[in-house]
This record gives structure tokens, C-alpha cells and sequence, in this order.
């Protein structure tokens, strides 16, 4: 691990001055090696899925670690776009003349060494290293053990593409559990750690290393339907954010209902969730309403990633705000409604990364907001919040660029600063 890290280190120093033109022809050889080696990597990932069926892995894990077909016309999708984005290193940010001659500016610059603990999805590997070559960062991954063999074939397609181009060493994969626990300890060498995983598992990262920790936590997602909501819309946006695919941090797990609106909506809902085997599982005012699981008070905190979902009626748009600041992730909770002044409301109140009017909680991700791919949702508040892309993975510097100027006058009094902003 010491020499994975130390490599990882030494690549990202020589990745850091790369031009945009050498990193996006490494993500082009990148894409075209996906395509070519289809047949490697779904051979691998069968492996991985016949060990997992037979250990009785959940549906939901399963559906997130299938890597074949569409999935890997989605990677090397992913890829390409992400080659086509505008370069996000080093951008002028800001720029402040100090004193006349004296110009200082704020620029884009990779953050150095990621390391980054995902779960079971092989797909992931692909766009966290993706982002990471076209930040000029160099990454350390550590997948799901469920997805280590299909994960060791993209590590190398990866590796291979890229090997007479860029420096050896910038993207590792990681394979054991005692991998990432000496990793966090290699704070020197190390420049950010990205866990993605439910609330307890960052907190223990959080919680063992001094390398800064960008937490990415489940997603308790939520929908709330104000009475002013139009039904029809509000039926296809749960539908659609429940069921679209459940088994991702994104997927609506718990709907809020007002009471006003309720004996009209919930029976239009019930017939759409239960035409896709969705199981409902409601509050008593629910249950009186349509027929249904009754809920607990467990369930108002579970991220199900399946087709179960938790449905409560409140009494107004101020309840269901509280009710998602205390059981929600921060992630993503939406609301459906006509009335602006209540969508203002709760846009403004809900403390999450991600806030969506009159629309679904899938569009949570970072190729759907246009940011090429995205290593994972942060409900972190520092750095970077919600689908972090390729801003989330830069940092910057300050340069000042001056003409033999120095402190002195400026301290005597005799030169003045101007701060003007150009």
C-alpha cells in the first residue's frame, strides 16, 4: 500500500501539468478499450454474479453490479462526454489588480491523490477514474469485494489504454479491507478521501484517518405533494422516482402527503405502485385511505433501494420540511406543487444537497446535470455538495504576478493597494 501510495503521489505531481489535450485523448484510448474488450468484461462480471446469487445477495446489489450491454454502452458513453467537456483546469476564477503591476488570481488545480471506497457497481470504477484523469487527479479505488473480479479487468483495460501516454501509477485499484485501512493512514501521500456508504461507514472513516473526508452517505429521498400539487404529475414524478430503478441512492423512499390532497392522490398512486409490485407502507391516515403494509416508525429512516415505499399524510408543507430535516440524508427531496410561494418555502427550508420543484429525485446525478459523470453525491457541506463532477474533484491556487514590487511602501504607507477586481 505504501508503494501504491507513494506512486499514486509521484504520478499526480507529473498528471497536474498534463494539457487538456493528452488527458482527453487518454479518456478517448479509454473508451475505445471499453468497447473493444465488451467480452472480457462481461465474462468477468458473470463471475462475480454467479458468486453473489449463490451467496444470496440482495436483488438490489445484484441489479448494481450487472455490467453488461446497456450499462457498458453507458460507460464508454460517459467517457466520451466527459472528453468533450471544456477543460477544468486552470480556470481564471478571479482576478484583482492589487496595486498598479500587481495582478493576483485565483485558478483552477487538481486536488492531487483520491482515494475513493465505493460500493458493488463496476460502473463506478469507470466514471471516478474517468473524472479523476480529466481533473489531473490521481485516484486509489476500492470497489465492492462482491465486483472484484470484473473491477480487476477495468482496472487493467484502464491501465493498458492509457500506459504510453500518462504516468504509471495514477490509477490503482485497491482489493482488501486491510487495503483501505492502511490507506488512511497514508495522510502524507494522500490529498482526500471519498466514502461512498451509509451514514456509519463514513463516519468510521471520518473517524480513523486525518486525510480530509468528502462524505457521501445514503440517500433517504423524499416527495412531498402539496395540496396544491396537479395529481396527474405528482402520480408520474413518484412513479417515475420510485420505480425508474430503485436500487440507486437517488430512488424516492419516502412519500409526503397533504391531508387535503390525499383521498384523491394516494388511490391514483396505489393502482400505479402496485401495477409495478411496488409495496406501500403507510402512516394509519394512509392505511384509512387505501389498502396497504402499516409503516413504523424505522421505516420513516430507511433507504429500502427497492420497490418498497414509506408514505406518511401531514398536515402542512411546515411538517413535511421538518419531517425531512430529521429522517432525510441531506440528499435529494422534491416537492410537487402549483402554488410558487409554498415551492419557494420549501426549496429554501429542506437542508439537502440536492432540492427539485415539480420533478423527480432521479435527475440527481451528475451526467444528468451536464457535469460529464460524477464520483458521488456529497451530502458533505465542504467542499463540494450534491453530484460531485469534475468542480467537486478541483481545487485552486492563488497566483500573483507582479513587477519587483515589495511590502515595504505598502506598510510605510507610501504605495497604496487599489483591489480593484479586472
Amino acid at each position: 500500500m505504501l508503494d501504491k501510495a507513494t506512486a499514486a503521489k509521484a504520478a499526480s505531481k507529473i498528471l497536474a501539468t498534463t494539457s487538456a489535450a493528452v488527458r482527453n485523448e487518454s479518456l478517448s484510448r479509454i473508451a475505445d478499450a471499453l468497447d473493444r474488450e465488451r467480452a472480457a468484461i462481461e465474462s468477468a462480471n458473470a463471475l462475480d454474479l454467479a458468486a453473489a446469487q449463490a451467496a444470496n445477495l440482495a436483488t438490489p446489489l445484484l441489479k448494481r453490479l450487472a455490467f453488461s450491454g446497456a450499462k457498458i454502452d453507458a460507460a464508454i458513453e460517459g467517457v466520451r462526454a466527459l472528453a468533450a467537456l471544456p477543460d477544468p483546469l486552470g480556470h481564471i476564477q478571479s482576478a484583482t489588480e492589487l496595486a498598479p503591476d500587481l495582478i493576483l488570481r485565483r485558478v483552477s488545480c487538481p486536488i492531487g491523490v483520491i482515494g475513493v471506497i465505493f460500493e458493488s457497481r463496476p460502473d463506478a470504477l469507470v466514471q471516478i477514474s474517468a473524472l479523476c484523469l480529466k481533473s489531473g487527479n490521481a485516484c486509489l479505488l476500492k470497489g465492492g469485494s462482491e465486483a472484484l473480479n470484473t473491477n480487476r479487468v477495468l482496472a487493467k483495460i484502464i491501465c493498458e489504454a492509457t500506459k504510453d501516454i500518462l504516468e504509471n501509477g495514477w490509477v490503482q485499484l485497491l482489493e482488501t479491507r486491510s487495503d483501505v485501512a492502511e490507506m488512511l493512514a497514508f495522510d502524507e501521500h494522500i490529498d482526500l478521501i471519498i466514502p461512498r456508504g451509509s451514514n456509519a461507514f463514513v463516519r468510521h472513516i471520518m473517524d480513523n484517518t486525518r486525510i480530509p473526508v468528502m462524505g457521501h452517505a445514503d440517500g433517504v429521498c423524499h416527495l412531498y405533494v402539496d395540496r396544491a400539487a396537479d395529481v396527474r404529475m405528482a402520480v408520474d414524478v413518484a412513479v417515475d422516482s420510485k420505480c425508474q430503478y430503485p436500487a440507486v441512492c437517488n430512488a424516492l423512499e419516502t412519500l409526503l402527503v397533504h391531508k387535503d390532497i390525499a383521498d384523491v392522490f394516494l388511490p391514483a398512486l396505489s393502482v400505479e405502485l402496485k401495477g409495478r409490485n411496488c409495496v406501500i407502507r403507510g402512516c394509519e391516515r394512509t392505511r384509512f385511505i387505501i389498502d396497504c403494509i402499516p409503516a413504523t416508525s424505522e421505516d420513516w429512516d430507511a433507504e429500502y433501494l427497492d420497490l418498497i415505499l414509506a408514505v406518511k399524510v401531514v398536515d402542512s408543507p411546515a411538517d413535511a420540511i421538518a419531517h425531512i430535516n430529521t429522517h432525510g440524508s441531506k440528499h435529494t427531496d422534491a416537492i410537487i406543487t402549483s402554488d410558487a410561494p409554498t415551492a419557494e418555502q420549501f426549496m429554501n427550508a429542506v437542508d439537502s444537497a440536492d432540492v427539485f420543484w415539480n420533478c423527480s429525485t432521479r435527475f440527481a446525478d451528475g451526467f444528468r446535470f451536464g457535469l460529464g459523470a460524477e464520483v458521488g453525491v456529497s451530502t458533505s457541506k465542504l467542499h463540494a455538495r450534491g453530484p460531485v463532477g469534475l468542480d467537486g474533484l478541483c481545487s485552486y491556487k492563488w497566483k500573483l504576478i507582479g513587477a519587483g514590487q515589495t511590502v515595504a511602501p505598502f506598510a510605510e504607507g507610501r504605495e497604496k493597494f487599489t483591489h480593484r477586481e479586472i
